[in-house]
């Protein structure tokens, strides 16, 4: 028993070409037949609005815009965009903006904590590196120091 409504059909079954709902929008898409909830297209339709858009994003983009931070988020975009288009120091450039999507991910832990996490490790990984390099410095100056001190 077959139901006329393609989008209750089988999911393996492949639908009439002639019918616009059943074609695929995006000819690349890495998951053409996936049955419905798996598709990386929901059919949502602010979400076909916006394709176009999305198919140039990356990942991370995408993950960030789906959060509550996505306004803050795409201000840190277009700063960072603007600063390396003029040749600007991005980070000074773009403090303020950067502090405030912080902020707002810090307020949205609950979607947000994974990139939250990741940042830390990096800065915590950043810091054991620092303390790598300083150690022989540190191990030389005190060698020139007990030598001064032996001479004395």
């Amino acid at each position: 028993m077959s139901s006329p409504n393609p989008e209750s059909a089988d999911p393996q079954t492949p639908t009439s070409p002639s019918d616009p709902s059943s074609q695929n929008p995006n000819p690349v898409d890495p998951e053409p037949d996936q049955p419905d909830g798996e598709s990386s297209n929901s059919g949502d339709g602010e979400e076909e609005q916006e394709e176009d858009d999305e198919e140039e994003e990356c990942g991370f983009c995408l993950f960030m815009k789906a959060g509550g931070c996505k306004e803050s988020f795409i201000a840190w975009e277009k700063c960072v965009d603007e600063a390396e288009k003029n040749g600007d120091d991005v980070a000074m450039k773009c403090t303020e903006v950067t502090a405030a999507l912080k902020k707002c991910m810090e307020a949205h832990t609950d979607y947000y904590e994974p990139i939250l996490r990741a940042e830390k490790a990096a800065q915590e990984e950043a810091i054991r590196e620092l303390e790598k390099e300083k150690a022989p410095k540190d191990s030389e100056q005190n060698l020139e120091s007990n030598e001064d001190l032996k001479k004395s």
